[in-house]
């Protein structure tokens, strides 16, 4: 839904302000670690580890800071956000990290 609202209300916005390809970065990596989320809830039906529920945090976090940074700094402009991106991309490897650790431990 953001990926639509990005491509058709903010087209003109996001063009003028050569942020297009940043906010479609944004949906990118949302839309992944969405899935990821969607198959940690069904991977933990079968590996009963605490590292999933890190992991889904990690996810969460990212998401929030990888992409919710750069969707402010695409409608913003405020660009010291660019600096916190990091920070979420380092969460979504993290909770992918414990993601394959529990599953490792589980077998």
């Amino acid at each position: 839904m953001i990926g639509a609202f990005g491509a058709h209300a903010l087209r003109n916005l996001l063009t003028q302000t050569n942020r297009l390809e940043t906010f479609e970065t944004a949906v990118k990596y949302q839309f992944y670690h969405a899935l990821a989320l969607l198959l940690l809830g069904v991977l933990m039906y079968h590996v009963n580890h605490p590292a999933m529920r890190w992991a889904g945090l990690c996810f969460v976090g990212g998401i929030l800071i990888f992409s919710g940074s750069l969707y402010i700094l695409c409608l913003s402009g405020i660009t010291w956000l660019g600096a916190i991106t990091p920070i979420g991309g380092t969460l979504m490897i993290a909770g992918w990290l414990c993601l394959l650790y529990a599953i490792a431990k589980q077998h």
